[in-house]
Parts: C-alpha cells; sequence; structure tokens
C-alpha cells in the first residue's frame, strides 16, 4: 500500500531555491531517506524506494551527502583492519 503525506511551507520557499514545486518536493523525499538510512531507521532498500530512486542511484546519492553505506563503528572498523 503507498501512503501519501503532505506539508505546508512557504511559498517563497521556492523563490529562495529557485526550484519547482516538482523538483522541491523531491528533493524533500531524498533528504528525508537519506537521513533516516544515516540514523539507522531505514535499510538501503526502503530509504531507495522512500527517495523513489533505484538502490544503485541511492548509493551515489548517500555519496553526494557524506554517508557511507557501511555501517561499522570504529571498534568494528579497527577489528576488521587488524584481521585484514
Amino acid at each position: 500500500m503507498i501512503k501519501e503525506a503532505s506539508f505546508k511551507y512557504p511559498e517563497d520557499i521556492l523563490i529562495s531555491l529557485k526550484e519547482d514545486e516538482d523538483h522541491f518536493l523531491q528533493e524533500v523525499k531524498v533528504l528525508a531517506a537519506v537521513k533516516l538510512y544515516e540514523l539507522n531507521r531505514l535499510s538501503l532498500g526502503k530509504a531507495a524506494n522512500l527517495a523513489g530512486i533505484d538502490k544503485y542511484n541511492f548509493i551515489k546519492v548517500l555519496g553526494e551527502h557524506k554517508v557511507s553505506i557501511f555501517k561499522l563503528d570504529r571498534k568494528q572498523l579497527a577489528r576488521d583492519v587488524e584481521n585484514a
């Protein structure tokens, strides 16, 4: 089932961003998906789905926003480096 969400925003936001409404709303979806993924609230696939793009392109978007697809903390990373 697909749900629809809406929110209110000042019209001058579009003027400030120099964007049309469709582009702005797509960007909001993508940014929400990136943040939810970064916070470990959504899996890669679910976040890509929310963003409305495939996993490959979502991984590229994550890179553009400096969000790693690797979910290792410093200890896990150090352990992996030691074992390499």
